[in-house]
């Protein structure tokens, strides 16, 4: 691949220009199922196993190692999302989700047949090993499909299928694990699977890549793509497990940190020194490329909040059920989906940028006004707010996916892709290590000791164990830890509008399907 040639800020024009579009407009239908069934796999997933994480524990044990179940998972996917996205910029986007979804198909059947927590825990990262190239790869092909105004159709459609998971998920894992056998929540994998598996083999058509390096030969920085993964490995296993295996400020947390530098280090100068490099230096050094990896990274961050903290909050505070507490907070999902449709409307007539912003604006004061709800409260509140919270990040996330999409050419679009996906997880995982601590340290402050949410939920959820006032307190305990926890989210929300109006671009350098650049087009 040639090194593209720069233009303006954070606008390059590449050396070759092949075929953007991998299927005919009339042949893009059974690609466009595959890609909807493929991220409906990676989407089920965790909602899918948490609601059978009793059942799993009581046949196999090991409870006090189950939350690997999803830690495994999240590690695998996160550190294997660059190196997806540059082996499919090498070698094509088809090889690559073929080669996930087979990962993932042989990782679901390996889980169902495990026979003890530590071999679940080993499949589970298979899986993960096949959720990575999934979740990246089928994002850079749906950008391939369609031309920049045609891109909200099929963002619009797979954040459908996200919304439609996380409200179907628990429903479906409930009724596998209480009517039928844990283990069928892994096995309704595979027939989904061999379906994408068939249309992506038979449908996806990829264009001829031209290589910088000589006909035939490809280069491929394995050295790069195992520092990479190495890093990523230890830093989110630092983030998830401190504060919860183990202290923070113990020697297994301080030495994962320290390893993570030091092979960060190591990865830098390894990554100088390759002919194409995992993660490319152009990926940081384009202004549009860093403020989007940044803003999406604390996207990342502040949505822990909801998702991590909002279920207990409802069941520890307003006193809601499981299922009722998972309806608070499927406000969000589904409001995300309808003003991702719309968003196309919006940045058409004031630009990619401006629309990001707005969606932003609208979560930060969203967030900000979480705190101010009275205490108990009424579930409508939340609710309300959780449907503002979707509409508001609707409006931002897709707008700067479709952007920063633009802005590259087909055979950079995987490693752009990939670094964007990678920087929204790694701030998942920062969050929920950075949101946890706070929201002990605000149970330490008003119980006297640290306490855990979950438990306070599980205490207040028991009838007798405690008297009016001490649930009370517990309750007003609970409620303030939450409320901190979404003040710590409006400002990761306030870096993310930070980062987009400090580095970005006012109008994103977009590309036309010849591969030259033009000034940010109304994709009408």
């Amino acid at each position: 691949m040639a090194e593209p040639t720069p233009t303006t800020a954070g606008a390059t024009t590449p050396a070759t220009t092949p075929a953007t579009t991998t299927a005919a407009p009339r042949g893009r239908g059974p690609v466009v199922a595959a890609l909807m069934l493929g991220m409906g796999l990676a989407a089920l997933d965790g909602t899918v196993v948490a609601t059978a994480v009793p059942q799993i524990v009581g046949d196999l044990g090991g409870l006090s190692v189950f939350s690997w179940l999803f830690s495994g998972y999240l590690l695998a996917v996160t550190v294997t999302l660059p190196v997806y996205g540059k082996l499919s910029d090498t070698f094509g986007r088809k090889p690559v989700l073929i080669t996930g979804i087979v990962l993932f198909l042989l990782g679901s059947l390996l889980c169902a047949a495990a026979w003890n927590m530590a071999s679940l825990i080993a499949f589970r990262i298979v899986q993960g090993l096949g959720g990575g190239a999934l979740q990246g790869t089928v994002q850079t092909i749906a950008a391939d499909l369609y031309p920049l105004k045609e891109r909200p159709r099929i963002q619009a459609k797979l954040s459908t299928v996200w919304a439609t998971s996380s409200v179907a998920g628990p429903a479906a894992g409930g009724l596998l694990a209480g009517y039928a056998d844990w283990r069928w929540i892994f096995l309704v994998n595979i027939p989904v699977g061999l379906v994408a598996l068939w249309l992506v083999a038979r449908h996806l058509v990829e264009p001829a890549r031209p290589t910088a390096t000589g006909p035939g030969r490809t280069v491929v920085d394995w050295p790069g793509a195992l520092a990479v993964f190495a890093t990523g490995a230890l830093l989110i296993t630092a983030l998830v497990q401190g504060g919860v295996a183990w202290p923070w400020l113990s020697t297994p947390s301080l030495a994962l940190f320290a390893g993570a530098l030091v092979l960060g280090a190591v990865t830098v100068v390894v990554e100088r020194r390759a002919a194409e490099p995992i993660i490319p230096g152009w990926v940081w050094r384009r202004r549009t490329i860093a403020a989007v990896n940044l803003a999406l990274g604390a996207l990342g961050l502040l949505m822990v909040a909801p998702t991590v903290f909002l279920p207990t909050y409802a069941q520890a505070v307003l006193g809601l059920g499981p299922i009722a507490a998972g309806f608070v907070l499927s406000a969000m999902t589904l409001s995300w989906p309808v003003t991702a449709a719309f968003a196309n409307r919006v940045y058409s007539r004031i630009g990619f940028r401006l629309t990001a912003v707005l969606g932003m604006t609208s979560a930060l004061l969203v967030l900000l006004a979480f705190p101010m709800l009275p205490f108990p409260g009424e579930p409508w509140q939340p609710a309300l707010l959780m449907l503002l919270l979707g509409a508001s990040l609707g409006f931002f996330q897709l707008p700067l996916i479709v952007g920063v999409q633009s802005t590259v050419p087909y055979e950079e679009r995987g490693t752009t892709t990939a670094s964007v996906l990678f920087c929204r997880q790694v701030g998942q995982s920062v969050g929920a290590a950075l949101f946890g601590a706070i929201a002990n340290a605000v149970l330490a402050a008003r119980l006297g000791s640290a306490g855990d949410l979950d438990s306070l939920a599980r205490a207040l959820d028991t009838p007798g164990a405690l008297t009016a006032s001490a649930a009370d307190h517990l309750r007003r305990a609970v409620d303030a830890a939450v409320d901190y926890v979404h003040i710590g989210a409006a400002v990761a929300a306030a870096l993310s509008l930070l980062a987009l109006l400090t580095l970005a671009p006012r109008r994103f350098p977009v590309l036309n399907p010849e591969g030259t650049e033009s000034p940010e087009q109304s994709p009408k």
